[in-house]
């Protein structure tokens, strides 16, 4: 590889920046979380951004002027509304570029630049970033579906705040993907004009990756949702219990740890010397284990009986 494609590859451009800044965010919050209690002075505003759903109810009763800025949890499915359309859209935009050689719209194209999309971008294969794509929009559309017949809500809430953000989460991941596809002007460049052409062995690992991974994380929304059902699969309850069967055994929060590994497996994807994507995976591994560490102490301080040999977040480990 050439030197100034090397330095290409390294430079730090916006959307990296953006994601690592994110990543240090999140690093410091959990960093903070696992101080013992009592040695940092307690700030309300501070817990009430980091926390949400049943983790909110956690601890003292939270100040009026917080409770201001509450919004249902239900209102999740907003976020995959939001990425089914608009990932869905450049979805659609880069089909068209490699299939049909329509160039992407000025507008779009102006923003990746901007972003930090590039020309030729280090021999990147377009067909990755082509399927990581496809495996975003799948993903929030199957999360989409769980939102509105699997998952079984109660009356807990999330913070405006977390609200905007989920709502701009997906639309930053999607650019994030379109923006690795090498770009020739306007239109998506494909090495050797043939996509299909670009298929290698990680392709196939990241797609068994995905779905095993997928698999795993719908199976663990069933049993949570269940936990609310009869046998009948009507809801009788808003209680939380304990879950127990698949990976419940080995953590707390295995939907957030088979999060982690769909953002793995679309690293994989792209053949895994992305450092963009991997600045986005570390991101979700440190918001996820964050996540899982607070839903941890919420079990373990609500079920005397709860499971001792079960981790937060990674088996075995954490």
């Amino acid at each position: 590889m050439a030197p100034w494609a090397a330095a290409q590859l390294w430079a730090l451009n916006p959307l990296r920046a953006l994601w690592l800044t994110l990543t240090a965010a999140f690093l410091l919050t959990l960093l903070l979380q696992l101080v013992p209690p009592g040695l940092l002075p307690g700030c309300a505003l501070f817990q009430d951004l980091i926390r949400y759903g049943k983790t909110k109810r956690e601890g003292q009763s939270r100040p009026a002027v917080c409770r201001v800025f509450d919004v249902p949890k239900r209102y999740f499915s907003h976020f995959y509304i939001i990425s089914v359309l608009w990932n869905g859209f450049l979805l659609w935009h880069l089909t068209q570029s490699l299939f049909l050689g329509v160039p992407f719209p000025i507008w779009l194209h102006g923003l990746l630049r901007i972003l930090g999309a590039s020309q030729f971008q280090g021999g990147e294969l377009a067909l990755s970033a082509f399927l990581v794509l496809v495996f975003l929009w799948l993903h929030s559309l199957r999360r989409l579906f769980e939102c509105f017949y699997v998952s079984v809500f109660s009356n807990t809430v999330i913070h405006i705040v977390q609200y905007c953000f989920g709502l701009v989460y997906y639309v930053l991941t999607g650019l994030t993907v379109l923006s690795q596809v090498p770009m020739d002007g306007r239109n998506a460049y494909v090495i050797g004009k043939n996509l299909l052409m670009q298929a290698r062995w990680f392709h196939i690992l990241g797609m068994l990756m995905f779905i095993w991974s997928s698999v795993h994380q719908y199976k663990c929304h069933v049993i949570l949702g269940n936990l609310r059902k009869n046998k009948a699969g009507v809801v009788i309850h808003c209680n939380h219990r304990i879950p127990f069967g698949d990976w419940f055994e080995y953590v707390s929060s295995p939907n957030y740890l088979a999060e982690l590994m769909i953002y793995v497996s679309m690293a994989v994807t792209f053949g895994f010397h992305n450092l963009t994507w991997w600045l986005v995976v570390t991101y979700v591994f440190f918001s996820q284990a964050l996540s899982a560490f607070l839903s941890h102490k919420f079990y373990k301080s609500k079920f005397v009986s709860y499971p001792k040999h079960r981790k937060a977040f990674l088996p075995f480990l954490f």
